[in-house]
């Protein structure tokens, strides 16, 4: 399939910016906030779990290992759906597919919450574990329609040389939902009060995965009222040059071939395995290993900081990433993400060896967010909408970021079973070969990432500055 004929080539020119018609900002600001509104609901109803998890460990006996195995089905899950979803999301559009998992999500979390009521004390740790699996599992996979949706959506409403930046604000919009649910999921676990005069008496764990449930169904409302796929359905041209090709939509063979043929995808996505183990490494035991190793009140100033602190520095880490590989390097993510899995990895085994206090573990968990959030919206979202041009955008992004989570899986029960046979020590040493691999990887790919290449392969002529 050609996305242009030779003779009459588009043109990417990176020396002047878009000049968009009058309305069309306010209009892409409103699509774009509400679809960032429900990405960021779907992580009040994930990122519950971790901060639910020690007391569901202790009510139902179940070790690290078979809480991690809780962890590594969700991901295994979420990998799966990410390829499996993100070919459906380029034939049903983004819209639809953000909307089957939002209310997906929303339907899974209550039932997780409802599943601790079914039997009673007597059902049986394997029965309870079995259930977990289940639910948690499926939840995964419905959430991976989230990501290639919105991928899909934005790739039509953003240039390609604005990307990195919507990457930025991306990591901004997740990282509302990450805080969001770090400040609730404590005060419900430990009582809070409203304005002075309403008391509210700690929860059982349950009530970490229903209201999130409830808040995640006025957000998906909202969605639904304002988004559309495209500019042109409200009324705007496109922005994206991939649109004034006219030629038909990839059969599934051209689109299969398109992407699995090309060796970046698989550079990228090994690279974003990487991510993964770091990232979910951090996100999904960090409330553990706050709470059992150093004995972190949940609604103490040490974690809270830690609430605040990880998404602040993810949400900075993806700006910086998305701005400075747009402005800096001119569309160019390699160079970028390679640099940032060096400092991950240096900043991993400093922690090994620093942490001694809840001061310095505060710091180090910190620091290690912010190195694995830049690289996590550095290429799965502003890279692989490079790759995959408007019309593949929803596969790539999904084979990519499937990888996030297969790298996840390690985070999941291998990290718990390493944390019951060696102790917390073993955590930041289980991490740390994960940055050096990525930095690798990075590296190999070099110029294969460059605009001018991706662009190319698209059917483009890029004019450089200069030029």
């Amino acid at each position: 399939m050609s996305h242009a004929e030779p003779g009459n080539v588009g043109t990417l020119d990176y020396r002047t910016p878009l000049n968009h018609p009058e309305g069309y900002r306010a209009r892409r600001g409103l699509n774009w906030g509400s679809i960032g509104l429900l990405y960021a609901s779907y992580y009040f109803c994930r990122y519950n779990f971790p901060i639910a998890n020690t007391r569901i460990g202790s009510e139902f006996g179940l070790s690290k290992t078979q809480m991690g195995l809780i962890i590594s089905t969700a991901f295994i899950a979420y990998a799966i759906g990410q390829m499996v979803n993100g070919f459906f999301t380029d034939r049903i559009g983004g819209r639809k597919a953000m909307l089957t998992g939002a209310i997906g999500t929303i339907i899974l979390n209550i039932l997780f919450g409802l599943s601790s009521l079914w039997g009673g004390p007597e059902v049986s740790k394997i029965s309870m574990l079995t259930a977990f699996l289940t639910i948690w599992g499926l939840n995964g996979y419905l959430q991976s329609f989230g990501a290639p949706g919105m991928i899909k959506i934005n790739t039509a409403w953003f240039a390609k040389h604005e990307r990195g930046r919507f990457a930025g604000i991306f990591g901004f919009m997740i990282n509302i939902g990450r805080l969001g649910i770090g400040l609730l999921a404590p005060a419900l676990l430990g009582g809070f009060s409203l304005f002075w005069l309403i008391h509210i008496q700690p929860q059982h764990w349950r009530t970490v995965f229903f209201i999130p449930a409830i808040i995640t169904s006025l957000v998906t409302l909202n969605f639904y009222v304002w988004v559309r796929n495209t500019p042109e359905e409200t009324g705007f041209p496109s922005p994206v040059p991939e649109s004034a090709d006219n030629s038909p939509d990839p059969t599934i063979g051209e689109l299969f071939w398109t992407v699995f043929s090309n060796p970046v995808v698989w550079i990228t996505a090994g690279a974003y395995a990487c991510t993964g183990v770091v990232r979910q490494g951090i996100d999904q035991w960090f409330p553990a290993f706050a709470e059992q190793e150093y004995k972190i009140n949940l609604k103490g100033p040490q974690f809270a900081i830690l609430v605040f602190g990880i998404p602040l520095v993810a949400t900075l880490g993806s700006l910086v990433s998305g701005y400075v590989s747009d402005i800096f390097f001119k569309g160019k993510r390699a160079p970028v993400a390679a640099a940032l899995y060096l400092m991950e990895t240096v900043v991993i085994l400093c922690a090994a060896q620093l942490v001694i206090g809840p001061k310095s573990v505060v710091f180090f968990l910190i620091l290690i967010a912010f190195t694995a959030n830049a690289t996590h919206s550095i290429l799965g979202t502003a890279a692989a909408m490079d790759i995959g041009g408007k019309k593949m955008a929803g596969f790539a992004s999904g084979v990519i970021d499937s990888f996030q989570y297969y790298g996840g899986f390690l985070a999941g029960a291998p990290l718990g079973w390493a944390i019951d046979k060696y102790g917390w020590g073993s955590y930041f040493y289980f991490l740390a070969p994960a940055g050096l691999i990525g930095a690798a990887l990075m590296f190999f790919a070099g110029g294969r990432m460059s605009p001018k290449v991706v662009a190319q392969k698209h059917g483009f002529e890029v004019v450089q500055k200069g030029q």
